[in-house]
């Protein structure tokens, strides 16, 4: 898989993309908003194998000697993707990457932490 990385090094406008193979396909993300310590905003768009353009906001709360993070991924459905939903479940299909993309933030920040 070729990655690539733009802009600024971290923060807003930070850019990485992929192109990869058919179970990875190609897109990018831009690092759209920063709002420390609670909110960051990200502008995830795919090229392949379907195009799509979303936001993805990672919300993270304070929770006693913990910080509670919710990500939340949004953008619009095409008529043809609504149709596909019937069929597949994109969260099934998704989910497990987001479960491990915050498994490796919660280590990250434990390391971090340490």
């Amino acid at each position: 898989m070729k990655r690539s990385y733009s802009g600024p090094q971290s923060g807003k406008g930070a850019v990485y993309a992929w192109d990869g193979d058919k179970n990875v396909g190609q897109g990018r993300m831009e690092i759209a908003d920063v709002s420390p310590p609670s909110k960051v905003t990200l502008k995830l768009d795919f090229v392949r194998p379907f195009e799509a353009h979303n936001v993805v906001e990672l919300t993270m709360v304070p929770s006693g000697d913990a910080t509670q993070v919710s990500w939340n991924m949004q953008g619009p459905v095409p008529y043809f993707a609504k149709i596909l939903h019937m069929f597949i479940d994109v969260d099934r299909m998704v989910g497990a990457d987001f479960e491990a993309g915050l498994a490796n933030l919660k280590a990250l920040a434990e390391n971090r932490a340490s």
